[in-house]
C-alpha cells in the first residue's frame, strides 16, 4: 500500500526519509534490512504505522523499529514461528511477538534472516494458528 499519509507522503517516502535521517550505522543497516525484506517477499505491503515501517500480507508480518542504540526487527507472530537459526534475541517472553535486536557492529546473517522472513510470510499466507 503506497497511498499517501496525512501529509501527502507515501509510506515508502516516509521510510526513505527515516533512513536518510539516520546518519550513523543505523541508516545503512536499516536500508539493508528493508532491501532484504522487499527482495525476499515482494508480495508484502510496505506501510507506515506507529511511526515505524511495517510489512504486511494478510496481517502484519514484520516491522523495523528504530531506537537510540539499536534497530529491532519485530516479527508479529514470531512466537509461532520456527527460528531454525536462533536469530530471535529479544522479546522471548512475549505471547505473540519475537524480535531481533541489531546493535552497532552486529553482522546480519542474511541467509538465516531470509529463511525466517520466508517462514513468517508463509505463516501469514496460510492463515495458520498452530506452530
Amino acid at each position: 500500500m503506497n497511498k499517501p499519509i496525512d501529509d501527502g507522503t507515501t509510506p515508502a517516502q516516509r521510510i526513505t526519509n527515516q533512513i536518510a535521517a539516520l546518519t550513523d550505522w543505523r541508516g545503512p543497516t536499516m536500508a539493508r534490512l528493508r532491501q532484504l525484506i522487499i527482495e525476499v517477499a515482494p508480495e508484502l505491503t510496505e506501510e507506515w504505522k506507529w511511526d515505524t515501517p511495517v510489512y504486511s500480507s494478510k496481517g502484519n508480518v514484520v516491522a523495523i523499529g528504530v531506537f537510540k542504540d539499536h534497530l529491532k526487527l519485530n516479527f508479529f507472530k514470531g512466537a509461532l514461528l520456527k527460528d531454525q537459526h536462533g536469530l530471535f534475541n529479544a522479546g522471548l517472553d512475549a505471547k505473540a511477538t519475537r524480535g531481533i535486536d541489531y546493535h552497532e557492529g552486529d553482522v546480519i546473517d542474511e541467509a538465516a534472516l531470509i529463511d525466517l522472513i520466508r517462514v513468517a510470510v508463509g505463516y501469514n499466507q496460510s492463515g495458520s494458528k498452530k506452530k
